[in-house]
């Protein structure tokens, strides 16, 4: 794929971007190897400091990045403004909190003096330049969610973000910049997959993190775990979304609308998969649908638009391609399933669609749907929808809706998800951990576990 920035609004080719050579490659390495060695000594006052004045440097760019955003992968551009001002919140939380985060710890006194010593302490420091593979539906969010507690730990970073989106993986690099972090604690590498590889085996690199798809994900693990470095991976999600009988309908239904088309249906946490208790199925659905079928589908640019288009051209067929295999298959859509061909609309648009009829032998049930369309599923009680819910291959998040504390307990003891989100939409937030289970990776972004995750835990042991 060329590094090239297209308006999905229109399929216009933008600006087209070379990659990095083997000798710009190897400079910014050794610069990044280097600038670890100083900044590592710095204080959590300093690192402070600087994430502060980069939140700082985004409010004030609010407007500019989120046309940019808009622009390069087709996010509505209130939901732009939201994601560039979640990122400034996180670069402050950060700041604020990542020094009690990474606190010496103490262990217990009986413990300490069983073991013969004085003192002992757990101390958290960096383990170096981490490389960071990172998706374009979120292509802020997701990078800041690394580089905020990475460099507060005393990590440096090196991103290599999606090809569709330099333009917005070159704004990072100088937004660090401006801020005033030390060049080479924060560089984007303008490079092609191909070259991940290389630099997963380069000594230099200490470690990986990457937010994309189960193929990427299986790629970075492989040559990290043959180089025996930590990683960190979000991969897909396909999230269950339940309704028990004792749900407020008026309420799920209003959510469910928003956690399908969030960033026009293209989030690996977005619910998917609809499981609505047999007894609520009939009154739920017909709320939804109407929900789904008032959405506006317009150009992302304009203030009113809901659902604008998918980010590439491949990502609409593929989607097209898993509703039109459920519909042959026997499935019903009860809103859209037909791809928008209207002259007003040259992107690449897929409309807000809901599948009734699924099975198991759909690829749909068992792939992620990367766009607006929803699955509906009838469970006869509890436990047929905890079955369902469990049966796919990720294990991201879930939401449950009811006001029955028993459901709730049985949800949460039996889910197999990394998040479990009672009478909610499925979101992130810095103190809270983030990551799944099963083909949805494994490790944890966020929160003082995410923190951690690219630390060298060390055992300080004080004798006589």
């Amino acid at each position: 794929m060329p590094i090239a920035t297209v308006n999905p609004a229109n399929g216009e080719t933008l600006r087209t971007y070379e990659a990095m050579g083997e000798e710009e490659l190897e400079r910014r390495l050794r610069l990044a190897e280097a600038t670890f060695r100083t900044y590592r000594t710095s204080t959590f006052a300093e690192r402070a400091g600087l994430l502060h004045r980069a939140a700082d440097l985004l409010d004030e760019d609010v407007q500019d990045a989120a046309r940019m955003l808009t622009t390069e992968m087709g996010k509505p551009i209130r939901q732009a403004r939201a994601e560039v001002a979640k990122c400034a919140r996180a670069m402050r939380w950060y700041a604020d909190h990542a020094e009690a985060l990474l606190a010496d710890e103490e262990p217990a006194e009986s413990d300490v003096r069983e073991s013969g010593a004085l003192r002992v302490r757990v101390r958290y420091r960096p383990l170096g330049p981490v490389l960071a593979v990172m998706p374009w539906n979120f292509p802020l969010w997701q990078v800041i969610r690394f580089a905020a507690p990475a460099l507060m730990a005393g990590n440096v970073g090196l991103l290599k973000h999606a090809s569709n989106v330099p333009r917005t993986a070159l704004y990072l690099e100088d937004l660090f910049h401006r801020a005033g972090c030390p060049e080479g604690c924060f560089q984007t590498l303008l490079i092609g997959s191909a070259q991940v590889d290389e630099i997963l085996r380069d000594d230099r690199v200490k470690a990986a993190t990457l937010t994309g798809s189960e193929p990427a994900g299986r790629a970075v693990a492989a040559a990290s775990g043959e180089m025996i470095k930590k990683t960190v991976l979000e991969l897909g999600g396909s999230d269950p979304f339940v309704v028990l009988p004792s749900a407020d309908l008026d309420r799920a239904a209003q959510v469910a609308v928003t956690a399908r088309v969030q960033n026009n249906g293209q989030s690996c946490i977005a619910a998917k998969r609809f499981i609505v208790h047999t007894d609520v199925y009939d009154a739920f659905t017909e709320r939804f649908v109407t929900g789904m079928k008032a959405l506006r589908v317009g150009d992302p640019m304009d203030e009113e638009t809901d659902v604008g288009p998918l980010a590439s051209e491949r990502g609409r067929d593929d989607l097209e391609e898993l509703v039109d295999d459920a519909l042959r298959s026997g499935a019903t859509a009860l809103c859209g399933g037909h791809r928008i061909r209207r002259p007003e609309l040259p992107g690449w648009y897929y409309p807000p669609t809901v599948l009734a009829g699924v099975t198991r032998e759909m690829r749909i049930h068992r792939e992620e749907a990367f766009g607006p369309a929803a699955t509906l599923y009838r469970a006869g009680d509890v436990d047929e929808a905890v079955l369902i819910a469990n049966d796919s291959p990720f294990g991201l998040s879930s939401n449950v809706w009811t006001r029955q504390e028993a459901d709730v307990d049985r949800f949460v003891r039996d889910m197999e998800a990394g998040s479990v989100f009672v009478n909610g939409m499925t979101a992130s937030h810095p103190a809270f951990p983030f990551g799944g289970v099963k083909r949805s990776g494994y490790g944890r972004e966020l929160s003082g576990h995410g923190i951690r995750e690219f630390c060298n835990i060390t055992t300080v042991w004080h004798g006589a």
